[in-house]
């Protein structure tokens, strides 16, 4: 299943706590790549908040992936789960 997964900043949280942890996440961030979780990483134009597109066999196991961040687990950031299907519209034309 294809899910996205949009960041969203925590209230409270400071740049400065951030600091501390931004070389583990990219690590982490970078496992997950590597084993196949997260397929495509992003960040918003707009505000610095990063949005995936990953791979699970369902929503809970794309969370639990992600509570493996250092951000995560550090109450920093979370993530909104969006679960994706293939787009049917093409059907109307060819089906």
């Amino acid at each position: 299943m294809k899910i996205l997964a949009i960041e969203h900043e925590l209230p409270g949280a400071s740049a400065e706590a951030f600091k501390p942890y931004m070389k583990a996440e990219a690590m982490r961030a970078w496992e997950l790549h590597q084993s196949g979780v997260v397929r495509e990483l992003y960040f918003r134009q707009d505000r610095n908040e990063a949005v995936l597109v990953m791979e699970a066999p369902t929503v809970g196991e794309a969370k639990r992936a992600l509570d493996t961040l250092p951000l995560v687990k550090a109450g920093l950031i979370a993530f909104e789960l969006i679960p994706l299907k293939a787009y049917p519209g093409f059907a109307r034309l060819f089906g």
